[in-house]
């Protein structure tokens, strides 16, 4: 089975082509959403983030305080490093366990969706990459709209990600910058993939 990472930085629109790719029929494993899910449910996991972060990290009713979260890790480098070091390797874990699961249910092509492909080593696990990008305007403007979050804190995510947002050689480019129209971009890397497959 073949694995495509859909990657970019905070607001570049990843989201919104897996949607696209969920459409038409594929599976995609969302890293965001699995890694909050694995934060709140993994008892390991669970531990190592109060001992890094203090009891403050988990609400009354057992959930995330992302507050807390998102204030520790996205000021202060070294604990961005504990967090990404606790909650990476559980969802690469994760990630391979569900590889497996499509490739048993005779799946060809999966994709994967995250915005730290390199940080959290899943470069290592995927064939392909697309990267999605945006101007840098277009995307703080994004975020705000959706998150409630200053241009300022935007700012600072998109700063701590610089690496991630780099495009590598070999991968393949999606502009989502709000005029360069999407579906015609991903039918013809999916038809590209298609071609390579046969």
């Amino acid at each position: 089975m073949k694995l495509v990472a859909i990657t970019g930085g905070i607001g570049s629109g990843k989201s919104v082509v897996a949607r696209m790719l969920q459409v038409v029929g594929f599976q995609i494993y969302d890293c965001d959403s699995r890694a909050k899910a694995i934060m709140t449910d993994c008892d390991e996991v669970r531990q190592q983030l109060v001992q890094s972060f203090g009891s403050e990290t988990f609400l009354a009713d057992g959930s995330i305080n992302r507050q807390h979260l998102s204030a520790v890790a996205f000021s202060d480098n070294e604990a961005l490093k504990r967090l990404n070091g606790i909650v990476h390797p559980a969802t690469l874990r994760d990630l391979r366990q569900w590889v497996g699961e499509q490739a048993e249910q005779g799946a060809s092509l999966a994709f994967v969706e995250t915005a730290l492909l390199h940080t959290g080593g899943l470069d290592q696990v995927v064939d392909e990459v697309w990267h999605v990008t945006a101007p840098a305007q277009v995307r703080i403007k994004r975020v705000v709209a959706r998150s409630g979050l200053t241009s300022e804190q935007v700012e600072a995510r998109i700063k701590s990600q610089v690496e991630e947002d780099r495009i590598a050689d070999g991968e393949s480019v999606i502009i989502n910058d709000g005029d360069t129209a999407l579906m015609p971009q991903v039918m013809n890397l999916l038809a590209q993939l298609e071609k390579t497959n046969n």
